[in-house]
């Protein structure tokens, strides 16, 4: 099977950025008020686990190598984080400009989301 080139992702790793940022910052705010040790843990696995784990290829530097699929689950629960965070810590407005810009990033990660799978 020929190896595929990964795909140009430029724009889409700025949005999937964004998006991590709000998740890092809106799920702490989110739990923080029901348990501050939980607010804390969800960083560390937010920020934690992409850092640790990723799919060879894709990052230049790999601690743990894992199939594509892991990456992409990663990446979803980074997306899911930031929307459900957003919607519980703060105003309507900017929660749904919080899932417009996950929505965004959806789109943008499709053709890496395809290159992973086949990995």
């Amino acid at each position: 099977m020929p190896s595929t080139p990964r795909p140009d992702d430029r724009a889409a790793s700025a949005f999937r950025f964004a998006t991590e940022l709000v998740a890092w910052v809106a799920t702490p705010w989110a739990l923080a008020p029901h348990s501050v040790p939980l607010a804390v843990l969800s960083v560390v696995v937010l920020i934690g686990l992409p850092t640790v784990f990723s799919t060879p290829g894709d990052k230049r530097n790999v601690i743990v190598a894992v199939p594509g699929a892991v990456t992409i689950v990663l990446v979803a629960v980074q997306l899911v984080a930031a929307v459900v965070a957003a919607w519980v810590a703060w105003h309507v407005v900017a929660a749904a400009l919080v899932t417009v810009l996950a929505a965004v990033t959806v789109v943008l990660e499709l053709p890496r989301w395809r290159w992973l799978a086949a990995r």
